[in-house]
């Protein structure tokens, strides 16, 4: 009878299992990733540890990692020929004692963080649970024997002594898939998930697949058949002459003569799925072209050598090391799925008469620009604007400040100039007189937050937009900037967008909100509109809120009247908490619903 023994897992762990457990994530598929790179670590230590001490290889000198599906027990097993971990091991890493980052990465998960973060807090090995709903792992040290951990993640494990199927050395890990994720059992979902994560680790991992080949056979069938024909010979009454000096000639011939049939036969072979290594860690001295072919072909699937390479280091703050490679032509499907791609050769040729320069906008993503009130009076001129939405191409259009005598203009930025009849210019100035007053009262609210109100013909269906001053960032490339780790934060200050608030005098809301203004300037109804016009604004240009909740409040805050809550029962909250509603201006017209509805319009 084996000797099993029971442990409770450490408090901090259960809980982290169980939200591992119980929670819901799409990404299940680090598991694998985490696994891998803990054997990864294994075969590490076995290495160094024989630097110093090479009969440390004597009960094993191959270092790899294994992969084997079995699809009848819905398992999938990792072994490694690493270092291996004693009983002492087993209990201690494995549930008795807590990792100094359990607690945080459990903290981290419950503000969002994404699982995947789950290796840099060293508790990697639960993401196994993500998929499995039974764990099992058999490790055998070279100072001990081989011992036996599992758990079905219910708050213990067991350990017990294991002497079936003994390993030289290194570490078995047994999941046993939940029924829903099987997937992962699958031969070509492996393989997209070690090339996605693990393709570069420093030993082979190999899969265990299961592969057919050719194989010659007796064709009984044919012998059955010809022995029948015989049969039916010799009930014949006819004569069969037969030369008697040929019957050992004939012997020898029928040995050479049996049939046989080409079957296909299954067999299962491991299979490397990491072949590539990681050339951008050698130095360049080293390499020949033909590895660096090599490479580019397997990481690319591209059958053509590469046109060129630049392989160079970064030292410094943060350092690495990278491989550029240039292939020799464009993707073939560099077109597809995106609607009427052009050069600006073709954008030019297609200018209207009277269009002095090309428009472009600058974005996250395509339905983002197409849906910016930005291109509304551009594209209803029947102008075409040129969509830019890949990050390089805000670095890329600070030097291109022209095209075959063209300017580009960024349709976001201010002193935006479009074609236009003297009605029309005629027009605009008498709104500017028009709404003066409200520009004026509109700065004073918004103070520093803007550089300047104006009266605009750049909308048509949107009431305002936030434009850059022409010398500044977009909004986009302070997007990007400020995603950078490393941004040199001295531009940002003078770099950042100055904005301008530019108003849409034809909409109908921006004539309300000036009818109550000239009304009374004091309204305190018409601060509040204005923030929320401002930061409404911000969103839709491509800014982001500094305080967000204060937006969410005036948000609901409108919501409230326009349901008839009365303020007083917006506010009443108890005394010890504060209320961020508090510090906005009540909106004026308490009297009816009526005219609360009306200020909401």
């Amino acid at each position: 009878m084996e000797d099993v023994e029971t442990f409770a897992f450490q408090a901090e762990i259960a809980q982290l299992m169980s939200l591992i457990i119980n929670t819901f994530y799409s990404n299940k598929e680090i598991f694998l990733r985490e696994l891998i790179s803990n054997s990864s670590d294994a075969l590490d230590k076995i290495r160094y540890e024989s630097l110093t001490d090479p009969s440390k290889l004597e009960s094993g000198k191959e270092l790899y990692i294994k992969l084997i599906p079995d699809k009848n027990e819905r398992s999938l097993t990792i072994i490694d020929t690493g270092v291996g971990m004693t009983k002492a091991d087993l209990v201690n890493n494995l549930g008795t004692i807590a990792k100094s980052g359990t607690k945080a990465f459990m903290e981290a998960l419950q503000a969002g963080a994404d699982i995947s973060m789950i290796g840099q807090f060293g508790v990697g090995f639960y993401s196994a649970y993500l998929v499995a709903d039974r764990v099992v792992v058999t490790s055998k040290h070279s100072d001990d024997e081989q011992y036996t951990w599992e758990s079905a993640a219910g708050g213990s494990f067991t350990i017990r002594p294991n002497k079936d199927e003994p390993l030289q050395r290194g570490t078995k890990i047994t999941l046993y898939l939940k029924e829903d994720q099987i997937e992962y059992l699958e031969e070509r979902r492996i393989k997209e998930v070690v090339k996605k994560h693990s393709q570069f680790i420093g030993y082979p991992i190999k899969l265990m697949v299961e592969k057919e080949r050719d194989k010659q056979v007796p064709d009984d069938d044919e012998e059955d058949k010809e022995g029948e024909e015989k049969k039916e010979d010799e009930q014949t009454d006819v004569p069969k002459v037969e030369d008697v000096g040929a019957d050992e000639d004939a012997d020898k011939d029928t040995v050479k003569a049996k049939k046989f049939k080409t079957v296909k036969e299954k067999y299962i072979d491991d299979e490397e799925l990491n072949k590539t290594k990681p050339l951008w860690t050698r130095n360049p001295d080293d390499i020949s072209q033909e590895e660096y072919g090599e490479f580019y072909r397997s990481l690319s699937n591209d059958w053509e050598d590469h046109l060129a390479i630049k392989h160079f280091s970064v030292e410094g703050q943060l350092e690495f090391r990278a491989l550029l490679f240039v292939p020799r032509r464009a993707p073939f499907d560099l077109f597809e799925n995106r609607d009427e791609m052009s050069s600006l050769k073709d954008y030019v040729s297609r200018m209207k008469e009277n269009q002095k320069q090309i428009y472009y906008i600058t974005g996250e993503n395509r339905d983002a620009v197409a849906n910016s009130a930005f291109v509304e009076r551009v594209k209803k001129g029947g102008f075409e604007v040129v969509y830019m939405i890949d990050p390089i191409d805000e670095y890329c259009i600070q030097q291109l400040k022209e095209y075959d005598g063209k300017q580009l203009v960024s349709v976001t930025k201010e002193g935006l100039e479009l074609p236009e009849d003297e009605d029309e210019k005629k027009k605009l100035e008498e709104q500017k007189t028009k709404f003066e007053n409200l520009c004026k009262i509109v700065k004073d609210i918004l103070d520093k937050r803007v550089e300047k109100v104006v009266v605009s013909n750049r909308l048509v269906t949107s009431p305002c937009c936030i434009v850059t001053s022409q010398y500044g960032w977009t909004a986009n490339m302070e997007r990007i900037m400020k995603a950078q780790a490393l941004r040199d934060t001295s531009t940002m200050g003078y770099m950042s967008a100055k904005k301008h608030f530019e108003l849409n005098p034809d909409h109908s809301i921006i004539e309300t909100l000036r009818q109550k203004a000239d009304a009374d300037k004091n309204d305190k109804s018409v601060k509040d509109l204005v923030m929320l016009l401002y930061e409404t604004a911000l969103l839709a240009s491509g800014f982001n809120l500094e305080d967000p909740g204060v937006h969410a409040s005036r948000i609901y805050r409108m919501i409230s009247l326009g349901l008839g809550i009365d303020d007083d029962d917006l506010t009443a909250i108890p005394d010890d908490t504060t209320n961020p509603m508090d510090d906005l201006p009540p909106l004026e017209g308490d009297d009816e619903d009526a005219s609360r509805m009306e200020e909401v319009d």
